[in-house]
């Protein structure tokens, strides 16, 4: 592959809360040195919602000589607003790339299950719960792929006439883009138990459309069976609408060395199959911490997708300054950029 990344979160904002409260600039710029560094990336996807983080974020990768995919991520916004936070997002990537960094614009992601318009549903559980039936998403996919792509078109226009790279969309596959607008083909993309004999032909059948492919978002929580669920795995979290995540919904066991062989797996999948770029999700989820020792179900970790473990407080050993401890997927991953 060529570009060699993972998905680097600045906060995720939900009805204007922000997921990542604890927020230093230095301890960024050194993550992101691990990230060039240690992990041997030499992309990094910068996504949140926050325009001013990104862009500082962004800034900070671009000058330690990775290419940057400027990545706003809305949540549980209008048609209107999206098209705002994109037209003022396109404006700050343009002035990053005219400083000389490599950027591409990633013009959201998943919009259909993020955002209300698309698909059926007034809230995030309620459009994924279609995802478990079949035969009621299959009803929508034509409506849905209509307004998806009627949108992009608007916003890709917008975006071109603010930003002067490359652009594309993370797509999730229901939503069945016209990748005409765009540089880059682009989904997120997980194998689970049902579909892994068909993966690497869909792979295959992504990179046969001529255009660079590009894997925005792939990975496994680190609990027993995560693997098998894909994208699923932050279902076994209770939320609280203002509080963000409070307790696991039963017992799990941990199981980062299946992280981590989840990882390898579909990295070779994707080189095997001429994928373009790749981006292992996600570096940290800070709202997801680690806490080891007491009741099983306060500790968060065990569903992020993360590939650090992050403490409520102290710090690592393997790294004395950050506030959190690498799991075995950190090790693979590093292993595998390092090695192709």
């Amino acid at each position: 592959m060529r570009a060699k990344g993972i998905t680097y979160d600045t906060g995720f904002v939900r009805y204007g809360v922000n997921s990542r409260e604890r927020f230093d600039p230095e301890l960024v710029e050194r993550e992101l040195r691990v990230i060039r560094d240690d992990l041997h990336c030499n992309t990094v996807r910068v996504t949140g919602g926050d325009p001013e983080r990104l862009e500082l974020i962004a800034g900070f990768a671009a000058d330690l000589g990775l290419e940057v995919w400027f990545s706003p991520y809305p949540l549980e916004l209008t048609t209107d607003e999206m098209l705002s936070l994109f037209a003022d997002c396109a404006e700050r990537a343009e002035r990053l790339r005219q400083r000389g960094g490599e950027v591409v614009f990633v013009t959201g992601a998943e919009l259909s299950l993020m955002n209300k318009g698309f698909l059926p549903g007034d809230t995030l559980d309620e459009r994924v719960e279609l995802l478990t039936g079949p035969d009621r998403l299959r009803e929508q996919i034509a409506e849905v792929g209509a307004r998806v792509n009627d949108f992009l078109g608007t916003a890709a226009a917008l975006v071109r006439e603010r930003f002067g790279g490359k652009i594309t969309y993370a797509a999730v596959p229901l939503e069945r883009v016209d990748w005409a607008p765009f540089d880059i083909v682009s989904l997120d993309l997980y194998r689970t138990a049902g579909t892994a004999g068909q993966f690497a032909e869909g792979v295959r059948g992504l990179v046969a459309q001529g255009k660079p492919v590009a894997i925005t978002e792939f990975g496994a929580a680190s609990y027993r069976g995560a693997g098998d669920v894909g994208a699923r795995g932050l279902e076994i979290v209770e939320y609280d609408k203002d509080a963000g995540p409070v307790r696991l919904n039963g017992a799990y066991d941990r199981d980062e060395p299946g992280q981590a062989a989840y990882l390898r797996e579909l990295l070779e999948v994707f080189d095997a199959e001429g994928v373009d770029s790749a981006f292992v999700f996600i570096f940290a989820l800070y709202d997801h911490v680690h806490r080891p020792g007491g009741d099983p179900r306060d500790d968060l970790d065990l569903a992020s997708y993360g590939i650090v473990k992050v403490f409520d407080n102290g710090h690592g050993d393997t790294y004395p300054d950050m506030p959190w401890e690498p799991k075995a997927a950190f090790t693979a991953l590093a292993e595998y950029y390092r090695e192709h």
